[in-house]
């Protein structure tokens, strides 16, 4: 199972879009001090994922989503989730 995630980090007021196999781990990586871009803080947390059968899948939607360029849309994916 791969998914697209999303993360968002309330000291930056920004979101982080990305795909993993494995979603604990990879929010662990997110959160430790290092060079990337969420290395800068460590408060982030997951807000949305979506499950895909293939790497290919996961990643063409993350894709997708930045292409989009939209806080708005990422916004409407995340309080439509529960739906």
């Amino acid at each position: 199972m791969f998914y697209c995630y999303i993360l968002y980090s309330q000291t930056l007021d920004k979101y982080y879009i990305g795909h993993t196999q494995d979603l604990t781990s990879r929010l662990q990586k997110h959160l430790t001090n290092h060079k990337g871009f969420t290395g800068k803080v460590a408060d982030w947390e997951l807000v949305y994922f979506e499950k895909f059968d293939d790497k290919s899948e996961a990643y063409a939607r993350e894709r997708m989503i930045k292409k989009r360029k939209s806080r708005k849309y990422i916004e409407r994916l995340i309080s439509n989730c529960g739906d």
